[in-house]
C-alpha cells in the first residue's frame, strides 16, 4: 500500500492533526535557527520539533475529534 493510499484512508481529524503538527515543526525549525541564542544542534532540533509536534498535533486532533462527535450528534438529534 502506498503513502498516498495510506493518508487518504485516515480520519479527518487524524489528517488534522498530523497537519498542524507538521506547521509546527516547521515553525519551531524557523524559531531555532532564527534565534541568535539558541544553539543550533540536533538535540534543539529534535527535542523542539518533537515537543511542537506532539503537542500542537495532539491538541488539534482532540478538538477535531469532538468537533466531528458533536456533529454526529446534532446530525441524530440526540440531546445533551
Amino acid at each position: 500500500m502506498n503513502l498516498k493510499k495510506r493518508f487518504l484512508n485516515l480520519s479527518g481529524p487524524v489528517k488534522i492533526g498530523l497537519g498542524f503538527a507538521a506547521v509546527a515543526i516547521v515553525l519551531t525549525v524557523v524559531g531555532i535557527l532564527r534565534d541568535p541564542g539558541t544553539p543550533v544542534n540536533a538535540w534543539t532540533l529534535i527535542v523542539g520539533s518533537l515537543i511542537g509536534g506532539v503537542m500542537w498535533g495532539l491538541v488539534s486532533w482532540a478538538v477535531a475529534t469532538a468537533a466531528v462527535a458533536v456533529e454526529a450528534d446534532v446530525a441524530d438529534g440526540e440531546p445533551e
